[in-house]
């Protein structure tokens, strides 16, 4: 792939396709069309709502030991900027996260085991970037999500990062970018190939992931990717985007006296 290509963008049925399969284990990622209707989209920023507004009332500063972001919306009111275990606080999420097709993605971990993560990992993240004065969350520097597992010494896991975006996002207002085939890296490269969350520049390798609202995509927990801050401030930089660990291996949930993970204690350097 070239450092601004097009790649394909598919429809995700109850069983991926023989050509998904192959991109996927080619390049690491997947980009489904319109996984949700529109009018699943607005009940699921509902339902968002209705949890951060539990959340300020009630001044919830974890979930599970998670740490939660909050910042600042564009009239300068309080939000949450980073929800963890939003599911465990929603019917509504929790329901969703039940969708059989979620199973479909399953393969991919090329694992026995395959389930949701909703009680793992950081459960179901909501993730609310806005380039505003006073926000909190505007961008997020390269990273892979494989290193928790390397911080607690673990050998590490199979891991799909399933993101459900809620907001479309052309490449002009940030966004989602992929260092393809990163995914079949080796630990040096997991560990040292960017400085994590401090290096925020684009790659000549990236790609850029443009979304539309009710698009699903997905990507091997071993990738490096990154959030581009939008160029645009305000109303017009906002995107809203739900992830969901797909794991497999020992089940190992997560409860209201678990530690916080050493790695979530820089959560706030992240801007």
């Amino acid at each position: 792939m070239s450092s601004q290509p097009t790649y394909p963008r598919f429809t995700l049925g109850e069983s991926l396709t023989p050509e998904q399969l192959d991109f996927f284990r080619e390049y690491g990622f997947l980009h489904f069309r319109a996984f949700i209707e529109p009018t699943t989209v607005q009940s699921l920023l509902r339902a968002s709502q209705d949890v951060q507004q539990q959340w300020l009332t009630n001044e919830v500063k974890k979930v599970n030991g998670v740490p939660i972001k909050y910042g600042k919306d564009v009239d300068g009111t309080p939000i949450v900027q980073r929800f963890a275990f939003a599911s465990h606080h929603s019917p509504v999420l929790h329901q969703f996260l039940q969708d059989p097709r979620f199973r479909a993605l399953f393969p991919l971990l090329e694992a026995p085991g395959g389930r949701v993560g909703e009680n793992e990992k950081d459960g179901l993240v909501i993730n609310h970037y806005v380039n505003v004065p006073g926000s909190e969350f505007s961008q997020m520097g390269w990273h892979t999500d494989s290193l928790r597992d390397v911080f607690y010494g673990k050998k590490i896991g199979p891991m799909l990062n399933v993101g459900v975006h809620l907001d479309g996002t052309p490449a002009t207002n940030g966004g989602l970018r992929l260092i393809p085939g990163t995914h079949r890296q080796g630990l040096r490269d997991i560990l040292f190939r960017k400085k994590y969350y401090k290096d925020v520049g684009p790659d000549e390798h990236e790609i850029a992931v443009e979304t539309e609202p009710g698009d699903l995509t997905v990507h091997d927990g071993r990738m490096w990717h990154r959030v581009a801050q939008s160029p645009l401030v305000g109303e017009v930089s906002r995107r809203r985007v739900m992830y969901v660990p797909i794991i497999a291996g020992k089940y190992e949930p997560k409860h209201d006296n678990s530690p916080t993970p050493f790695y979530l204690r820089f959560l706030h350097l992240v801007k």
